[in-house]
């Protein structure tokens, strides 16, 4: 299991990559149809308490075939280490199973469905396809995915699921630049948005199938009472089933 590493007290600000304009104002928005980004949707003590739970639980699921790994696809070992929660993410094939071994996947906490709630209520007042799942989402699974100094995702379509429901994304920790292109390749053309800790990513609709990744982290942007010292947790919720 990896070491999801405590805070520490010299953090940095997030900094977004240093870009033009990194101290405008990041307004709520509606990136494009079906996708939006609400900053600092998470405050400090709710982002610290989440780190906290997924902690816990990624030590409860030390040595169970649940436990916090890199999983390895047919590309290779990924630099992110994962943790399933409601629904295991199984690959080859790639598939959502329920148990492994005989014993079920760990639960998603209260504290996630909680913030699953609120999340789609807050998107769904800047995006009519995101407001038509407020009330009736299902979080099925859930995956806690660790990214460490140097870790990326590579672009790739949540595709394992039967629902179009929506994707919940909460990030917390060290600033991440998340590319979403379209719906048919891998190809440009992209909207990139950095992701500082505590922001919300919610995409449906139209763009449910997206491809999607994150081509960097920018090390030492963790704020100060996060509950991270370094790198990333991003906290994805799914519905998987109609």
């Amino acid at each position: 299991m990896p070491a999801i590493v405590h805070e520490r007290e010299d953090a940095h600000v997030p900094t977004l990559f240093d870009a033009p304009g990194a101290d405008l104002p990041r307004p709520p928005r509606e990136v494009t149809d079906g996708v939006v980004h609400l900053p600092g949707f998470l405050d400090l003590p709710t982002q610290r308490s989440l780190v906290a739970e997924a902690r816990r639980i990624a030590r409860s699921a030390a040595g169970t075939p649940f436990a916090m790994v890199r999983p390895r696809l047919r590309s290779g070992q990924m630099s992110v280490y994962m943790l399933s929660l409601g629904r295991y993410w199984k690959s080859h094939p790639y598939r959502y199973v329920e148990e492994l071994e005989g014993m079920r996947v760990p639960p998603i906490p209260e504290s996630f469905h909680k913030r699953t709630r609120e999340a789609l209520e807050a998107a769904g007042r800047l995006s009519g396809s995101l407001a038509a799942w407020s009330g009736s989402f299902r979080a099925e699974a859930a995956l806690v995915n660790y990214y460490p100094p140097g870790s990326t995702m590579g672009m790739h379509q949540d595709a394992n699921e039967l629902s179009e429901a929506p994707v919940i994304s909460l990030s917390i920790g060290d600033t991440a630049l998340f590319r979403l292109g379209g719906t048919e390749n891998r190809n440009r053309p992209w909207n990139e948005i950095p992701l500082l800790s505590g922001d919300l990513i919610v995409f449906g609709g139209a763009h449910r199938r997206a491809f999607h990744g994150v081509p960097k982290v920018e090390e030492g942007t963790a704020p100060d009472g996060c509950g991270l010292a370094e790198g990333r947790i991003n906290i994805t919720i799914r519905q998987v089933d109609l």
